[in-house]
């Protein structure tokens, strides 16, 4: 059995390549999929595919819904979702893709940090496992090819 997992949250640090990394130590058979990494790119897709647009926001929503079809796609064939929530950037996009998870019934492996329990209390409750940290959620995914 393989699992893809989709790896939703920020853009900006290593951590999809620490999970990865560790997954690959383990020789789990787990392929992964996520948002567009390069954050240029994704905000800029709906010019490379429409052309230049008027003005800033027309130039956001043009990606977005790009941004947003690759998310639908991607996550729809995925069989978990790990949502990691981080400290240093804002989590708007981590609370969406978390939340769409939640609604297409997939199972969801929540990373937050202690000090944001309060403020995704009730996210945290609905997901199926919260950890706090990225070893914690590969220790989750490891247990599901457990045979004893």
């Amino acid at each position: 059995m393989e699992l893809t997992v989709y790896l939703a949250g920020e853009i900006h640090s290593s951590w999809r390549d620490e999970v990865k990394e560790k997954v690959r130590s383990l020789k789990l058979p787990i392929s992964f999929v996520g948002p567009m990494e390069n954050h240029d790119r994704s905000d800029s897709i709906g010019e490379e595919i429409l052309g230049k647009q008027p003005n800033a926001v027309l130039r956001d929503e043009t990606a977005s819904s790009f941004n947003n079809l690759r998310t639908s796609v991607l996550m729809q064939k995925s069989d978990i979702v790990i949502a990691l929530f981080g400290e240093k950037y804002k989590q708007w996009n981590t609370a969406m893709d978390a939340s769409t998870a939640l609604s297409l019934g997939k199972p969801l492996i929540l990373i937050r940090p202690e000090q944001l329990h309060h403020p995704l209390k009730e996210l945290s409750s609905k997901a199926n496992v919260t950890v706090e940290t990225v070893n914690q959620a590969i220790k989750a995914l490891s247990y599901i090819f457990d045979t004893e």
